[in-house]
């Protein structure tokens, strides 16, 4: 009997010390690997949460604290584990679409760009060689697949742009009938997943401030835009292209967004994001997304969270991302925050609407016509 009970001690005596033998080897391996990719531990942005995309959507409170604590800290934070969801695909994709034929691509250009073509807002933009501030190609979609709402050359600007704003997508058309469906389906699917997420985003945010009337400005997002980027590498530099800041080399220059951005980097580095006084390199999102929202939200909020300054430095590589930008209504009131405070933005508008009357002409030039723009009385 006593050399069965010791025999028993033995083993499990054996057993734990192989469990805590691998123990050691796990946090040897794990010391080795950080130090092979050269993972700083203490990088502030290792403490970015991640959450999970079931639990947002699904509006468990929980993830509430750490969504808030995040973007007062950080201004951003990650979602993972998203249903449905292939970022491989995606930038398999994207990178087909930009590969494609300039006069294919040109089709589906916005009327800035080709003034044969009716659509302006969403569509395909080149790169413009000559600019120092901005360098990429881009092709934009909407959540509308409507027809366009007609307007009179009679309305108002602001009724223009109303029916602007649900201006139908245009798709391309490569010969290839295969690509052409894939492509459409993937990212009309990445835009449902997007709102999906972004409206998670808005209600989290809403419950943290105890404002639900937060989420009602929300409603319909008309101006909603999924952004497909391509940042080929520069050839030549210019002073354009340095940071007044650091004097860094830059690809994007250093600005915050304006609502709520659902942000796909896949596994490319390049984007940063101010922390105190630095800027510091914002691990990529691999198969998830970064979230973060700019200044409109920020002065809604009462300033409670913060829209993260951010750029994109030059890399010696082409990179790529996805943006998705979701908006507030047309008609959203932005000109006073969940305290009843008068808004920066509310300064000179009242709904978002009228807002990117204003701002559109200051980031495209000549992207909306004077029609668009300015009322014939004025």
């Amino acid at each position: 009997m006593n050399t069965k009970i010791n025999t028993s001690v033995a083993c499990i005596t054996l057993a734990l010390s192989l469990y805590l033998s691998s123990l050691t080897e796990i946090r040897i391996f794990t010391d080795i690997k950080n130090r092979l990719l050269n993972k700083d531990t203490e990088h502030p942005f290792h403490r970015v949460p991640s959450i999970p995309y079931s639990r947002l959507i699904n509006n468990i409170e929980s993830i509430d604290t750490e969504i808030f604590g995040s973007m007062r800290e950080f201004g951003f934070f990650y979602v993972t584990n998203i249903t449905n969801y292939d970022a491989a695909t995606e930038l398999k994709y994207l990178k087909q679409f930009f590969t494609l034929p300039t006069s294919t691509k040109m089709a589906l250009a916005v009327k800035k760009h080709e003034r044969n073509n009716k659509n302006i807002y969403r569509g395909y933009g080149p790169v413009v060689e000559n600019s120092g501030t901005q360098h990429k190609e881009m092709f934009n979609i909407g959540p509308h697949e409507g027809p366009t709402p007609r307007y009179e050359h009679t309305d108002s600007s602001l009724d223009k742009l109303r029916a602007i704003s649900r201006e139908q997508n245009v798709w391309p058309v490569s010969g290839d009938g295969e690509f052409d469906v894939e492509f459409k389906r993937v990212f009309r699917q990445g835009v449902q997943i997007r709102i999906a997420i972004a409206q998670g985003v808005i209600r989290s945010i809403a419950r943290s401030l105890k404002a639900e009337e937060f989420v009602s400005r929300f409603t319909d997002h008309e101006f909603s835009t999924l952004g497909l980027r391509r940042y080929p590498v520069r050839t030549r530099i210019n002073q354009n292209m340095k940071s007044e800041y650091d004097n860094v080399t830059l690809s994007e220059l250093e600005h915050e967004d304006s609502t709520v951005t659902i942000l796909t980097t896949f596994n490319c580095t390049g984007l940063q994001a101010l922390y105190g006084d630095k800027y510091i390199d914002v691990p990529p999102s691999n198969e998830g997304f970064i979230i973060n929202i700019g200044t409109i939200i920020e002065d809604i909020t009462d300033k409670k969270i913060k829209a993260v300054r951010h750029r994109v430095k030059q890399v010696d590589f082409e990179r790529h991302s996805i943006p998705f930008f979701f908006n507030p209504s047309f008609d959203a009131d932005i000109g006073t925050s969940i305290s009843g405070r008068l808004t920066a933005a509310g300064e000179k508008t009242k709904i978002f609407g009228e807002w990117m009357r204003e701002y559109l002409p200051s980031v495209e030039p000549s992207l909306l016509e004077n029609s668009l723009t300015k009322d014939n009385d004025l």
